[in-house]
């Protein structure tokens, strides 16, 4: 067979072409990126380190520096919303809901997940850890002991560990550390093969109770005691200085709630006794968010032992502000494996410098989230990015980067419509569509509604509150008086997203604890498996 000239040239440029392609990526056949996504519990916007804090925090402060802060990141200002949008893409959905971890799974990668789950009702029992991943360690809902299997029960999978059965390198036992040595052994697990992984680990700390390892609990104890006045202000000033805000933006009034056991007061104007007790509370804290991180480190040298760090996206955020619901108190001490302390609401003030109000509140204190973003092979080291993003832009972001689909029907039923964008834009230094309209807060009674720089919030009991972000970021001048039509315009927005989706919930609540041993989930849990293993025959 005779091959003509032309047809030669053709063929050579086109390989010529091709090599050209994979010498400017480096590699010949580079395998998609890995994903590690990692939630902190109840952490405010500034308690990390990079974000202005004083708490050592020297592995998410390295991954910052060598990545990406987000300024504008939002999640639904509480655990089970925030985490049932992130793994679904929705605001609020329904039961046709597609889980983030099934999706991922059917686009080669392998799905681990080790952690805390809680959702809302709507969310399917298909979005279950124990469903949608095909490896999973996973306790349902929180506020359990850190050092004891009480009343927190963990699964591997379907089974349903005895304390006896958890293996953990952590002498004593302590959660995070547990839920680190897990997600260690899935990487382990999965190293020699060849497709990508998608890693979550949604840990409970900081989450009350305040319970940390003694050591930790030393290295900070005593330095709380300047006050939160202070530690405020110098929050504040960092911040500034790490280019996170503006020289015009104004630090919000220090606040509390006013019917906790020690509301806000000037720190001047406590006794002696209630500093100290305030100094060891904050320093558990402190301890509790400095140990999440030193287990974030365990993880960066297991994915640098792989040689995988550079080709993976590691996103770090937590699912609300900081909480300063001061609502169980026992005799015990703060840090005591026996006691059942949460955070005084100044010092969660503290943590959501510079802004105004706490967990559940759409208020940037409420809906706001440290992000941060590393990707070596895509990411600028320093950057920071100041678009808007909301944890609902994370399902479309990673199937971008799988190359995977959102479903358009299931079980020849439509899905719901996806309510987010791809981030892969903005990782690599460019800008994205505004997006039309992003929601927050813990239901209708502190729903906030976000449009470009305009945000329209509702205080618990209060009425409705209109805020120009880009001006005034820490929510002092309300324009809602001034403004009506712009208010307008934001509910009638907000109104239209509803009507579009008419078989949402009328409210929103916490899902009951998952009880793996139900009939009902035993079927769903059969089917499940048969679906995530379908790929390979293995789960």
């Amino acid at each position: 067979m005779m091959i003509n000239k032309r047809t030669l040239i053709c063929t050579a440029i086109m390989v010529m072409a091709s090599c050209f392609a994979c010498a400017s990526n480096g590699t010949e056949s580079k395998k998609r990126a890995n994903i590690v996504l990692i939630m902190g519990d109840d952490i405010g916007f500034s308690d990390l380190g990079v974000f202005g804090g004083e708490i050592e925090t020297p592995n998410l402060d390295r991954l910052a520096m060598q990545g990406m802060r987000f300024t504008n990141g939002y999640n639904m200002a509480k655990c089970n919303p925030t985490r049932s949008s992130m793994l679904t893409g929705l605001f609020i959905g329904n039961k046709r809901a597609q889980s983030l971890g099934t999706l991922m799974g059917k686009s080669g990668y392998r799905t681990l997940y080790s952690g805390k789950e809680h959702f809302d009702t709507w969310v399917p029992d298909s979005c279950t850890a124990m469903l949608s991943f095909q490896k999973s360690f996973a306790h349902y809902a929180g506020a359990g002991n850190y050092f004891e299997y009480n009343p927190v029960k963990f699964y591997l999978n379907e089974k349903k560990l005895s304390f006896e059965e958890i293996e953990t390198t952590s002498k004593p036992y302590y959660k995070t550390n547990a839920i680190t040595d897990y997600a260690i052994r899935f990487l382990d697990e999965t190293k020699n093969e060849d497709d990508p992984f998608f890693l979550y680990i949604p840990y409970e700390s900081a989450h009350y109770p305040l319970q940390a390892l003694l050591e930790d609990i030393a290295k900070f104890r005593g330095r709380y005691k300047r006050g939160w006045d202070v530690l405020r202000a110098e929050r504040f000033a960092r911040q500034k200085e790490l280019g996170l805000f503006d020289s015009h933006v104004q630090l919000s009034p220090a606040m509390g709630l006013s019917k906790k056991a020690i509301p806000y007061k000037p720190w001047s104007e406590l006794t002696a006794k209630e500093q100290d007790d305030l100094d060891l509370e904050m320093a558990v804290f402190a301890a509790m968010v400095h140990c999440l991180d030193r287990n974030i480190g365990r993880l960066i040298t297991k994915l640098e032992e792989m040689n995988e760090l550079d080709n993976t996206l590691i996103m770090f955020l937590s699912d609300n502000g900081s909480c300063a619901y001061d609502k169980n108190r026992n005799s015990l001490p703060p840090g005591d494996p026996k006691s059942f302390r949460t955070l005084s609401s100044a010092w969660a003030n503290v943590g959501n410098t510079p802004f105004r109000y706490f967990k559940q509140y759409g208020h940037e204190g409420g809906s706001k989230t440290h992000l941060i973003a590393h990707w070596p092979d895509v990411i600028n080291p320093k950057s920071i990015c100041r678009d808007i993003t909301h944890v609902v832009d994370f399902m479309p972001t990673f199937l971008d980067m799988a190359g995977g689909t959102y479903p358009e029907v299931v079980d020849g039923k439509p899905t719901p419509l996806l309510d987010g964008t791809s981030m892969l834009p903005l990782f690599q230094g460019k800008s994205r569509p505004v997006p039309d309209m992003i929601i927050s807060g813990w239901t209708e009674s502190k729903r906030m509604i976000r449009q470009g720089d305009w945000k329209l919030v509702k205080p618990e009991g209060g009425g409705w509150e209109l805020y120009n972000l880009e001006k005034d970021v820490t929510e002092l001048n309300d324009l809602a008086k001034k403004m009506p039509e712009k208010c307008k315009h934001l509910l009638d927005l907000y109104a239209k997203w509803r009507a579009a989706r008419p078989d949402l919930p009328l409210k929103q609540d916490n899902k009951s604890s998952k009880v793996a041993s139900s009939s009902k989930n035993k079927k769903a849990l059969n089917k499940g498996k048969k679906g995530r293993n379908k790929k390979k025959g293995k789960g």
